[in-house]
């Protein structure tokens, strides 16, 4: 059930529908460059107010809108000027609310080029002739819900499941399944399944992989490289699968001179189960900005990957 501030954010993203409203959204590196454009001072259009986070004048959005915004809780006032809380991404012809740039918030909501890749990889999975039958799927770490969303409606009949330990994720989630009519996605609070019972027939997940000095949930991966999330959905998932049950992870790695360390642990981890699996390299190099920061002295790229893991049916 949503509330009357989500309910707004609901309404407000209906309303952009109806006005052909559509934005892709880059990485922050691209936002950060092309903001800083004179031209793009202030926001002209819709897009530069819910996509690419500019300050506008009152009367660019409409009364309607205004009106939308401010029952969210989602109108910032900065003296003459306006600006959005939070943005609105397309992704094939669904769309979704999420936070605003820059995402300095301790729980901000984050969407971008990994989620694209990610929803690629799971409709390539759900499109497979051999995949086994989903009557239950969980997305681990689900922030805006693309991930549960894209299994949710291409199998109307599963029960699907999106967990995540940030309040607003879920409400974010909560708002878009309502946006795109997804009435058999639910989110629920977790961290990784504690609390959530049963098996699946398929886990999702796109976790955080950086290294980030602030600890922000949606990119500090934890662990050695920024790994430390990736290794523990993969612990957790895999004595979680039911029979013919896969999970399907996308992440980043942070490749050595040593070479890739994810795939390391796989080879150390996986070798212990009764599983198949398949792990591909899907973009040799993302977030090149990354390495000059602290931790990355060593790393020499980072590359998405997706792994494949699946229980074979007994």
């Amino acid at each position: 059930m949503l509330n009357e501030p989500q309910q707004a954010l609901l309404k407000l993203g209906q309303a952009l529908t109806a006005r052909g409203y559509r934005f892709i959204t880059g990485t922050p590196l691209t936002h950060e460059r092309v903001n800083g454009r004179t031209d793009n001072a202030l926001a002209q259009d819709l897009p530069g107010v819910f996509g690419w986070s500019r300050p506008f004048v009152p009367g660019l959005v409409g009364a309607d809108l205004l009106e939308l915004m401010r029952a969210a809780g989602v109108l910032i006032e900065e003296g003459e000027q306006l600006r959005s809380a939070v943005r609105y991404s397309s992704l094939g012809d669904q769309l979704f609310v999420h936070s605003r740039y820059p995402t300095s918030q301790a729980d901000a909501v984050f969407f971008g080029p990994d989620t694209y890749r990610f929803v690629r990889a799971i409709d390539a999975f759900l499109g497979s002739p051999s995949t086994a039958t989903i009557s239950r799927a969980v997305d681990i770490g689900c922030g805006a819900g693309p991930g549960a969303q894209s299994i949710a409606l291409a199998r109307p009949a599963a029960e699907v499941l999106a967990v995540d330990i940030n309040p607003q994720a879920l409400a974010y989630t909560r708002i878009n399944a309502a946006l795109a009519g997804a009435d058999n996605l639910r989110a629920q609070h977790s961290d990784l399944l504690r609390g959530v019972q049963g098996e699946f027939d398929l886990i999702v997940a796109n976790p955080p992989y950086m290294l980030d000095s602030e600890s922000r949930a949606y990119r500090d991966g934890g662990g050695e490289l920024g790994a430390g999330l990736s290794q523990a959905i993969v612990e957790a998932a895999v004595t979680r699968l039911a029979s013919g049950g896969s999970l399907l992870l996308y992440t980043g790695v942070a490749m050595t001179a040593g070479g890739d360390p994810f795939l390391a642990y796989i080879q150390r981890t996986l070798g212990h189960y009764s599983l198949a699996w398949r792990y591909e390299e899907v973009d040799p190099d993302v977030f090149g900005e990354e390495l000059s920061k602290p931790g990355y002295e060593d790393v020499e790229r980072i590359a998405a990957v997706v792994l494949t893991v699946t229980r074979t049916a007994s």
